[in-house]
């Protein structure tokens, strides 16, 4: 194993394994109180994402690139804030101090690596793969329950189907760099592309959707990003068989995307502050902001 595997490895689980731990507390979050069992099943499952990305944490200092940790996709300027509030609100214990970890990583110092440091990837590649699969069986039954009738949650199927793909995407990557030790991140951009515009419109449609009724612009915002990012989508897809150009596709999504980037930092902050009456937990806003930087940092490398 070299270096390019160590490395995609930690920085992909810097990134996904925060967004999977959020994932199971927002289900959590989410459970009437007759479904204590699905809740503390979640939590269970947030847990052992917080230990997985702790230990991440651990071994990438000096391991990974400048690229990544400014990216704005490991961690924002609000995240330990939004963490601490959303505790505040919720009671939920919620570890700062992996936020706060995150925020002393240095990028890499080094092109050599150790055997022992690509054995220690190796297994947390692993056991990633049965944490993730594992989650991905319970929001399969969620979602089943809610679509039958057998359960009530405040997340909508929507999201429950979202975040399921997501955790999907999440698996095939760890998987490839088990059995290929490199992920071509530059293969199939507009595969890639047609995915994340997806998750850009539905995030738009849930922030609007969370909004209060009273909050007239904000609709009219998220509304126009929601069509955007739709259009988008279509167009990645299209251009795949040849009908619309690639770069027109890449260029336009970037500009959207940082975009939406902006709308979502104005709304983190409006959060936290108390400006934006809503029904959005502030964790969720820079949840979505950090997916939204994740893809910029794609997209970039797509438009080269």
């Amino acid at each position: 194993m070299n270096m390019d595997y160590v490395r995609q490895s930690l920085e992909l689980h810097l990134f996904f394994a925060r967004i999977m731990k959020e994932h199971s507390f927002f289900l959590q979050l989410g459970f009437m109180p007759r479904d204590i069992d699905f809740a503390n099943r979640a939590d269970e499952s947030r847990m052992e994402f917080d230990d997985l990305l702790r230990d991440v944490v651990f071994i990438s200092q000096g391991v990974v690139s400048k690229n990544v940790l400014n990216s704005g996709e490991v961690i924002t300027p609000f995240t330990l804030e939004a963490e601490e509030v959303t505790v505040f609100y919720t009671g939920v214990e919620i570890p700062l101090d992996i936020t706060r970890a995150e925020a002393k990583l240095v990028d890499a110092d080094r092109d050599l690596i150790d055997s022992s440091l690509a054995d220690k990837v190796s297994r947390i590649n692993d056991r990633a793969i049965r944490l993730i699969s594992e989650l991905i069986r319970f929001k399969e039954r969620i979602l089943q329950n809610v679509l039958q009738c057998k359960m009530f949650t405040v997340n909508y199927p929507l999201l429950i189907d979202h975040i399921m793909r997501e955790a999907r995407l999440y698996l095939n990557l760890v998987k490839t760099l088990q059995e290929q030790g490199f992920i071509n991140i530059r293969r199939n951009p507009l595969k890639q592309e047609a995915f994340w515009n997806r998750i850009m419109a539905e995030h738009s449609k849930f922030i609007r959707g969370l909004l209060d009724p009273t909050e007239e612009e904000l609709f009219d915002i998220a509304d126009d990003f929601g069509n955007t990012f739709d259009r988008l989508t279509k167009e990645a897809l299209d251009a795949i068989d040849h009908m619309v150009p690639f770069h027109k596709v890449t260029r336009e999504s970037l500009r959207a995307t940082k975009a939406i980037r902006d709308f979502k930092t104005q709304a983190t902050e409006g959060l936290l502050d108390c400006n934006i009456r809503s029904i959005i937990i502030p964790l969720l806003g820079d949840h979505t902001l950090r997916e939204a930087n994740h893809y910029l940092r794609l997209l970039r490398m797509f438009d080269k």
